[in-house]
């Protein structure tokens, strides 16, 4: 890849007023929650639809890899970095509006914000999502949920773009919505936008759900350490987090990773952990639990990159 080339090539897309937008050489651990990662080769934030447009169609031309990315609140990249361009659809493509009980939200979106702008609307439905610590794009690929809600509940469309610019409106039905996993998990589609349906509540009830999960959270997970929220899916039967006590690996520590002593399903960064701390512990975690309990773990977290 001719580094000079793409820059300038973005450069001409999205205008010399967002220079700022495209960084060379950006090391990852500054665009993801685990605060660890190599560099990538360029990282642009698209501010608008067709921007993000003819970033991949420029892409595509010249033959440049690249990835999607949301606020990294889900991913580990790996210590070599990064190779191509990451196109981070966050606080620059977030805007939402809200007509009657009918969001509609850009994917860059955090969760938090517009779970704390349909409470002012007394809006109810959101309560378990409000306390994720992603953007809507994430949410709908991994299908996020909480306290017994998840997005299939939520959303009546979403709207997609394809690897040649193309832009769809899928529904709810479309989407094939699992546990954490959707259609966006295995295909190339980009979320630009998606339409929730809500209902009408009442203020303080929605205020007093949306405290009790908070509190749990704060109660239960490692919030004051770097992490991908829980490290691995819910295996069938079971409890990643039980499993894994269960096979006495709470507060297991390898380099600057750590078993969280909170709770175990977190794998957590204790201080300047490398990608490979997290990823040899999480690899020490699933062995040990398949052995003991013949069960073999997933990962939650999306992980990406080069060693």
């Amino acid at each position: 890849m001719n580094k000079e080339f793409i820059y300038n090539s973005l450069l001409d897309i999205l205008g010399e007023e967002n220079k700022g937008n495209i960084m060379v050489d950006e090391p990852m651990k500054k665009h993801i929650s685990f605060r660890v990662g190599g560099p990538a080769d360029i990282l642009v934030k698209p501010n608008t639809e067709e921007q993000i447009r003819d970033i991949i169609k420029l892409l595509k031309e010249e033959n440049v890899p690249y990835i999607v990315i949301g606020n990294g609140s889900n991913l580990l990249v790996k210590d070599g970095g990064i190779r191509g361009v990451v196109i981070e659809i966050s606080n620059n493509f977030n805007d939402f509006e809200i007509e009657g009980t009918t969001v509609k939200i850009k994917s860059g979106a955090m969760l938090s914000v517009v779970g704390k702008a349909v409470m002012r609307e007394e809006l109810k439905g959101f309560e378990f999502a409000a306390g994720i610590p992603g953007t809507l794009g994430g949410a709908l690929a991994m299908n996020a949920g909480a306290y017994g809600g998840e997005m299939k509940d939520i959303v009546k469309s979403v709207r997609l773009m394809d690897t040649d610019g193309n832009i769809f409106e899928f529904t709810n039905e479309q989407m094939e919505f699992e546990y954490r996993k959707s259609i966006l998990t295995r295909t190339n589609y980009i979320v630009l936008s998606a339409v929730i349906e809500l209902e009408k509540g009442n203020y303080e009830e929605i205020k007093e759900t949306m405290k009790d999960f908070t509190q749990r959270r704060v109660t239960k997970q490692p919030l004051s350490l770097p992490s991908a929220g829980s490290t691995f899916k819910r295996p069938e039967g079971h409890f990643a987090g039980k499993l894994i006590e269960d096979c006495g690996l709470k507060g297991l520590t390898l380099g600057g990773a750590q078993v969280s002593e909170k709770h175990s399903g977190f794998v957590v960064n204790i201080g300047n952990a490398k990608a490979k701390d997290l990823l040899d512990l999480m690899y020490v975690v699933k062995s040990t639990v398949n052995a003991k309990f013949n069960v073999l773990l997933e990962e939650e977290v999306k992980i990406l990159g080069e060693d």
